[in-house]
């Protein structure tokens, strides 16, 4: 089957399903829709194409010498088009010896008139003729299919009746050009503000803009209409207005977009503003939208086929489908696609995709999360999992004596062993330290070999690059290899053999600097397989703890002895070492932010039970430090081996006009925040601590933590070498290589490190190596399934804090009462932050009805007449009846936690002051918990409630073994972040954000 350019627009969704395979897809067809349809629609056909189990093809007709045909003078581009696909499926008929038989499929009724019988063996016909004459059976293309044409139709229908424009015209594609390289024009990427998507915009410059326009800030699009019919995450181009129509950000709160009133509320200084005059790239994409109510229908109009959906993202405008079943549809969560948004609507035109499932039910929540972070979970398939080794018990699996003769051997020379969170079986990562003939140390990370089982372009590695990263939920993750990998042999267990990744370092014996280093592949057999605890206890010279370390516990007197004291010099020299390292880095201006340190509790099938905030451990630090040395000298090899295409991750300086809020707050403590540079930074962040409150100080390094730019995945070949600096870690160069379980940058890290080797021995690159356009195409992917995965941790938690909270009862439930402590100050109320449950929000000073709020003698709160005054770091609530309290940054207020429940959109918690005073609680302990704690417990109820609700049901499913047998994969939090949430810096405050 050969689409003709059209049918390849309009049907892209269908011409994905899995049955429909062999499809050859013409360059022609692909061109139309990179040119026509934008970015992410072209992305989608190439991720198609390159999807292995689809079993697709590209033919380039345009570039052979039989199939290309120039385009006659005065023939359109589209009939040009048709007739050029047609050609090239003429001449592959006639290649095939017409042995095999041709259906090209078009929506153009004049071509299959034609072409039609022109050629025997080349049939052309309508696509929904092709889907009634070849896949009468597919109900759910056919009704895809049906959603579509009807789309359309009417879409004609309206353009031919309706002659008023709602949009002024996009200019052509060559003035934007030319405006953009004269400076009249700024192209950038538009972001549209969730809390009032209504009315604020801002367009983030890319590219040469960011520095020719001599802009230093976003530029602001107010209102619908100056926005021309552009959506949140497409790449604009802007035209700017003259200064005296410049509008400011408004610095009140705002719960959603109807809240105009905040508008009119104190706007900041002016700052540049402009419109929309066209769009390079579009970013639609499926969206999760809710169907309106049955009375909603009634009051959209007559024609109640024509329905207005509304996406469960606020930054997306309501979408038009044409659709007979929205009633049926009103109490479920639905995908649409956008087709089109005509100059002449209101709102974009759409069609119906497919159901997710009920609103408000926990597994169609979590679809929707999914769908709308672009997530696929599918299960990995048959082809994949025969590409993987076999380890049962009636074959295990075992070294193999070429990789013996080609590796380094340490099962007998090196004491290696791990620390990881209790109960954790999928180790990636191992230490050893010894002592050499010379006196001098050997310091050895050992990381698990994941591309000996990889192979490049393998079925199971197209599948890994194309998930880029696990993906960790709330209750669950979605791993990017298959268990057999991640949790067995991939897994660096204790007492079995294993390929890894070494890197050694020769260190002198008493100032530990690095003599030399040896990178290579090795065999190791882990002695121990330790907790974090046990370490610490070992650490401290607790030796009580060996009786809950198994490697001990069959051992004689003697032995169980001397295997002791190996193991504590062991743990003791790495903790030694590791402080040096520290040390190092920290004169160089390495910053410690919001970390989050933890011990995992699993149930007997080795699902997580419960996260543990514990105080750090200085084991953690110890680990986490190797693990850093590890990342910064692969990464100076493999771009010493190849300078041009290494993949890197760089970390670049926050705008100093990001720390202002940080140098506020920090001022009202009486602290002051030097942001020069890193190490003024992080020695500033260290000195402001109240003794009093603690909090204080994880309040100013969660906002240092929000100023930051994020940590992004390069190609050497990209950028000039003074731009590859990590300034979080104080390193010069940085990549990631010691979890290739869990992360596809890992597995480009790996390669390259083996192919640098390689290159050292004077031996065969054997590793395909990406070239640095196609790494810097790698990095973006891999960097955009990062930022979805940290959104979709993100949503997943606030959908568990919501269903937690949604049922309990304000007024006697404990729990729905808590400290809080105000950390950012609105015109009409504060931003407040909770430690135990770690949640962020606004809470409201002045109501929708006017009214502000009041604190009598007793300190308890109640709405009155009156008005605020906000100061800078302070804001005063006065009653028309002269009473007044005031609220200043970092005081501790009693806050009500309850939910606003939305059908259209997620449930978000809301926040009230009840008092202006600290809410007091018997165990002061429990005070300055972390908000893990308290989430795992809200993770466990609402998931038991869940299950009693389908019990309830008789509906028996067990969840976890479905998803296991369906995914291959684990139900469950994250074992392999668990340190990564500590090393990797809290560049992305995952808390909610309350944007002004």
């Amino acid at each position: 089957m050969i689409p003709d350019w059209k049918v390849v627009q309009d049907y892209l969704e269908i011409l994905e399903f899995p049955e429909l395979k062999g499809i050859i897809f013409m360059q022609t067809a692909c061109q139309a829709v990179q040119h026509q349809r934008g970015r992410r629609q072209y992305n989608k056909l190439r991720n198609l194409l390159k999807d292995a189990r689809h079993d697709c093809i590209l033919f380039a007709n345009e570039f052979q010498q039989y199939c290309y045909l120039p385009r006659e003078r005065g023939e359109s581009m589209e009939k040009w088009q048709t007739r050029s696909i047609y050609n090239a499926a003429v001449w592959y008929y006639h290649h095939c010896q017409d042995r095999m038989p041709i259906v090209m499929v078009t929506e153009d009724e004049e071509a299959v008139q034609q072409y039609g019988s022109e050629t025997e063996g080349v049939f052309v016909i309508s696509f929904k003729n092709y889907l009634d004459s070849f896949w009468p059976d597919l109900k759910a293309a056919h009704e895809l299919c049906d959603s579509i044409l009807q789309s359309r139709r009417e879409r004609e229908n309206e353009s031919q009746e309706s002659h008023r424009r709602e949009y002024p015209e996009h200019l052509p594609l060559e003035v934007l050009e030319a405006g953009i390289k004269s400076g009249r024009y700024i192209q950038g990427i538009l972001n549209v503000n969730k809390h009032r998507a209504q009315i604020e915009a801002f367009v983030r410059l890319q590219g040469a803009s960011s520095k020719d326009s001599g802009l230093f800030s976003d530029i602001l699009i107010h209102g619908m209409k100056a926005r021309n019919r552009s959506i949140h995450g497409d790449m604009v181009v802007v035209e700017l207005l003259p200064k005296n129509e410049w509008k400011g950000r408004t610095a009140a709160l705002c719960e959603n977009d109807s809240d105009d009133k905040a508008s009119g509320e104190s706007p900041s200084e002016p700052m540049p503003t402009g419109r929309v005059v066209g769009i390079l790239q579009k970013n639609w994409r499926d969206y999760v939208v809710t169907f309106p109510s049955k009375e909603e229908v009634q009051s959209q109009g007559k024609n109640a086929q024509k329905i207005l959906v509304t996406p469960w993202d606020y930054r997306i405008p309501k979408i038009r489908i044409s659709t007979q079943q929205a009633e049926a549809l009103q109490d479920f969560r639905v995908v649409v696609r956008i087709d089109s948004w005509e100059s002449t609507s209101v709102y974009p035109n759409g069609h119906f995709v497919r159901v997710l499932g009920r609103i408000g039910d926990l597994e169609g929540e979590i679809a929707t999360i999914l769908v709308e972070n672009s997530i696929s979970v599918a299960p990995f398939s048959e082809a994949q999992m025969c590409e993987m080794p076999v380890n049962t018990p009636e074959n295990p699996w075992k070294v193999s004596p070429e990789e013996e003769r080609e590796r380094k051997d340490l099962r007998k020379t090196h004491l290696v062993f791990s620390i990881d969170p209790k109960g954790c079986e999928d180790v990636d990562d191992t230490l050893s330290v010894r002592t050499l003939n010379n006196g001098d140390l050997e310091l050895g990370v050992h990381i698990a070999d994941v591309t000996h089982f990889v192979a490049p372009n393998s079925y199971i590695d197209i599948e890994a690059r194309t998930r880029a990263t696990t993906y960790y939920l709330a209750d669950r993750r979605y791993d990017m290899l298959p268990s057999i990998l991640s949790a067995d042999l991939c897994s660096l267990l204790g007492g079995v053999d294993r390929y890894a990744v070494s890197v050694m370092w020769e260190l002198d014996k008493t100032s530990y600097e690095i003599k030399k280093v040896w990178y290579g592949r090795t065999i190791i057999r882990s002695s121990y397989k330790l907790f974090y605890e046990a370490a610490q206890e070992l650490l401290d010279g607790n030796f009580n703890i060996i009786d809950d370390i198994p490697e001990f516990r069959d051992l004689d007197e003697k032995s169980r002895q001397a295997k002791l004291e190996d193991l504590v010099w062991a743990i003791g020299k790495l903790t030694d070492i590791a402080r040096h390292v520290r040390a190092k880095r920290d004169r160089c201006g390495a910053l410690e932010l919001e970390g989050v340190e933890v011990r995992v509790q699993l149930d007997e099938k080795k699902n997580i039970q419960d996260l543990i905030p514990k105080q750090p451990l200085e084991v953690h630090e110890t680990v986490a430090e190797f693990m850093i040395l590890a990342n910064h000298w692969v990464a100076k090899k493999i771009w010493e081996s190849f300078p041009h295409q290494a993949l890197l991750r760089q970390h670049p300086p926050p705008h100093q006009e990001f720390f202002s809020e940080l140098r506020e707050c920090a001022k009202a403590k009486g602290f002051f925040i030097d942001t020069r540079s890193n190490k003024t930074l992080a020695d500033s962040l260290d000195n402001a601590n109240d003794p009093s409150d603690p909090i204080v100080n994880r309040l100013l390094r969660s906002m240092a933590a929000q100023a930051m730019s994020n940590a992004l995945y390069f190609s050497t070949g990209s950028c000039a070498e003074e731009e590859f600096h990590h300034y979080g870690l104080a390193l010069d160069k940085y990549t990631h290589f010691t979890s290739p379980i869990r992360r596809y940058s890992d597995i480009i890290v790996h390669r390259l490190l083996m192919a640098a080797i390689s290159k050292d021995k004077k031996m065969e690159i054997k590793e395909n190596l990406f070239s640095n356009k196609d790494l810097e195409e790698l990095c973006r992917h891999i960097n955009n399934r990062n930022r979805a995965a940290q959104h979709s941790q993100k949503q997943s938690t606030e959908l568990f804090q919501c269903m937690y909270f949604k049922d309990k009862d304000q007024e006697t439930e404990e729990r729905c009462i808590s400290d809080g402590v105000i950390y950012s100050i609105r015109t009409n109320g504060v931003l407040v932050f909770i430690p135990r449950f770690g949640i962020k929000g606004a809470a409201y000073l002045k109501n929708k009805d006017g009214l502000v709020i009041s604190c009598g003698p007793d300190s308890c709160s109640e709405w009155k007449p009156g008005s605020l005054q906000r100061f800078q770091n302070k804001i005063t609530s006065t009653t028309t009846g002269g009473e007044s309290v005031t609220f200043h940054l970092f005081d501790h207020v009693t806050v009500r936690i309850s939910v606003q429940a939305s059908r259209c959109h997620s449930d978000t918690v809301r926040l009230e002051i009840m008092r202006n005073q600290p809410y007091m609680i018997p165990d002061t302990e429990l005070f300055h918990q972390s908000s893990l704690l308290l989430k795992s417990d809200l993770v466990k109820e609402v998931t038991r409630s869940v299950e009693e609700a389908q019990l309830a049901q008789e509906v028996k499913v067990n969840i976890i073994q479905e998803d296991y047998q369906k995914y291959c994969q684990t139900k469950g939090r994250s074992l392999y972040t668990l340190l990564e949430e500590i090393r990797d810096l809290a560049l992305l405050d995952v808390s909610n954000s309350h944007e002004i």
